[in-house]
């Protein structure tokens, strides 16, 4: 099978999707270019603030892209690619990117409060706490997954960290030079794009080696300072130049494979359970596994944690929530493509030394030799893209931390309805501990998180989708096609929640435990939401 044949195929497919599809999601919503968004009635340079689509673009694209569409596809590869590929398709159209653009939208109609803080309008106080402690602990296995990636990725390609940390410096000088000393966004982009190829030469010619636990540690540090600072100095920024890294890693990876024109040497279909013990079977390991390039529950919390309150129109919804889950759908094709491409015992031998990301790396890093790069110098700039992007979701993952954390422990006064917060609720305080929590749990391989990682985050996921087909229906829209991906979300997840739980309980007794609180979470809130969704029960405090 034509590696080319796939990816054109898949990138038709997702075109005429976001035309027809996505449109008519527009429609059924009610989507309204000519309501003001929070971020022009809420302004207030921390949070809310109108953005660019431009701009706005490459922050959600790469917060919510990061490692997964890559480590996800390719470890599910054992299944074969026509399963993957099938679900990447399937999933990216119908269930993720309704899922990503319904979080956006419903959030955008509530002020860009949280997804949580939406449960709470809808299902009421104890929904709400029981989905922001879900969130929480998802969120928390979400940072130690891509912390543990980074850091072995820095291990792995030392001068991908050089250049990394260089990006840092690159992105706070970005930001004060446009928000701050009034350059101009096309100058700062020209500039900005020209240091970024000089970071990375600098990262070749002095690469930094550290050990994985050192580099957990130093991942701790910055993303506590990224979470905490304004979204203008470092988040915005910092996103908005990595975007072109992500664009042009896509760009060479399609003209090298168009070029290249490889070959799928992965067979089209391994076994239903490759375990051969039934820990492992494809129902539901695959819709769990393949994770983000599909369908992704923290997409719910970026769109409406951080995207709601940068969005300066309701008529870019459908380019940011729905097109970016479209194109994750591509670069997880393109995972498929290199995957597929290396096969054999090549690739044993990569995931062994490296992981997925080594895998995408060597087989990208292969297609951009077509293009004149060298072998090595391309392999490099594949891996340090991604450890870039997965940096950007490790710092994403902490401010929403501390949002729901926050959340979490604020007390509103019934009389006059003011917030009233307490050490808990201290910004720093708050970050500390979601920092300090999740960095205890990235120290391990992530072998051992990724199966809990991919339960948790499409069971995430699955909660969105009850919380926006609840908000749809209380105020009078169609909510079925929110509904049948929320019922198949549901039945993937829980079954594969236990099965994790099970396999874990003599060897890993953390993952069994977080798997075991997650099931009963889940449960609960499904439970609480049946009267308000299938019932006829009013949700409660809707603005």
């Amino acid at each position: 099978m034509s590696g080319l044949l796939l990816l054109v195929g898949s990138m038709v497919i997702f075109f005429v999707a976001y035309v027809t599809y996505g449109s008519w999601l527009c429609k059924k919503w009610g989507v309204d270019p000519t309501r003001k968004t929070p971020a022009e009635r809420l302004c207030d340079n921390v949070d809310y603030m109108p953005t660019r689509p431009a701009v706005l673009m490459g922050h959600h694209f790469s917060s919510i892209a990061g490692a997964g569409p890559i480590v996800g596809p390719i470890t599910a590869a054992v299944f074969g690619w026509v399963p993957v590929m099938l679900w990447i398709l399937i999933g990216s159209i119908f269930f993720g990117g309704v899922h990503d653009f319904g979080a956006l939208y419903s959030s955008i109609r509530f002020d860009g409060k949280t997804i949580g803080q939406i449960i709470d309008a809808t299902l009421g106080k104890s929904g709400k706490f029981l989905f922001s402690i879900f969130a929480y602990v998802t969120l928390l296995v979400v940072i130690a997954a891509f912390a543990n990636i980074v850091a072995a990725t820095f291990v792995a390609s030392p001068q991908a960290a050089t250049a990394s940390l260089l990006f840092i410096v690159l992105a706070v000088i970005f930001g004060f030079s446009v928000y701050r000393c009034g350059l101009s966004l096309g100058v700062g982009t020209v500039i900005g794009v020209i240091m970024l190829v000089v970071a990375i030469a600098l990262g070749n010619m002095y690469p930094l080696h550290l050990s994985k636990n050192v580099w957990v540690c130093v991942l701790m540090v910055y993303i506590f300072v990224a979470s905490i600072a304004p979204v203008w100095i470092l988040l915005q920024p910092r996103d908005y130049l990595n975007s072109f890294l992500l664009y042009a890693c896509i760009a060479f990876a399609l003209v090298g494979i168009a070029i290249y024109q490889p070959s799928m040497q992965l067979p089209a279909f391994t076994t239903f359970d490759p375990s051969g013990k039934g820990t492992n079977p494809m129902f539901p390991m695959l819709f769990v596994t393949v994770a983000c390039g599909a369908i992704s529950g923290f997409h719910s919390l970026v769109s409406s944690g951080t995207t709601s309150k940068q969005l300066d129109s309701e008529g870019n919804a459908k380019l940011i929530g729905y097109g970016s889950m479209l194109l994750e759908g591509v670069l997880a094709v393109v995972a498929v493509v290199a995957v597929g491409y290396v096969g054999g015992d090549k690739l044993t031998e990569l995931l062994k030394n490296g992981g997925p990301v080594n895998v995408f790396a060597d087989g990208v890093g292969t297609f951009m030799t077509k293009l004149g790069f060298s072998f090595g110098v391309a392999k490099g700039f594949v891996a340090l893209t991604i450890s870039a992007f997965a940096m950007t979701t490790l710092d994403t993952a902490t401010r929403l931390g501390r949002f729901i954390f926050q959340e979490l422990f604020t007390k509103v006064d019934p009389k006059t309805g003011e917030a009233q917060g307490n050490v808990l609720t201290n910004p720093f305080v708050a970050t500390l501990i979601t920092v300090v929590l999740s960095g205890y749990m990235s120290l391990g391989s992530y072998l051992t998180i990724w199966p809990i990682f991919g339960a948790a985050n499409q069971l995430l996921a699955a909660l969105s989708l009850l919380a926006v087909g609840v908000w749809l229906k209380s105020v009078g829209r169609d909510n079925l096609m929110v509904l049948i991906p929320m019922a198949f979300m549901f039945c993937v997840t829980l079954v594969a929640l236990a099965q994790i739980i099970f396999a874990n309980m003599a060897t890993h007794i953390i993952t069994a435990a977080l798997g075991s609180v997650l099931f009963i979470l889940a449960i609960a809130l499904f439970l609480e939401s049946r009267k308000y969704l299938f019932g006829g029960a009013k949700s409660p405090n809707m603005l």
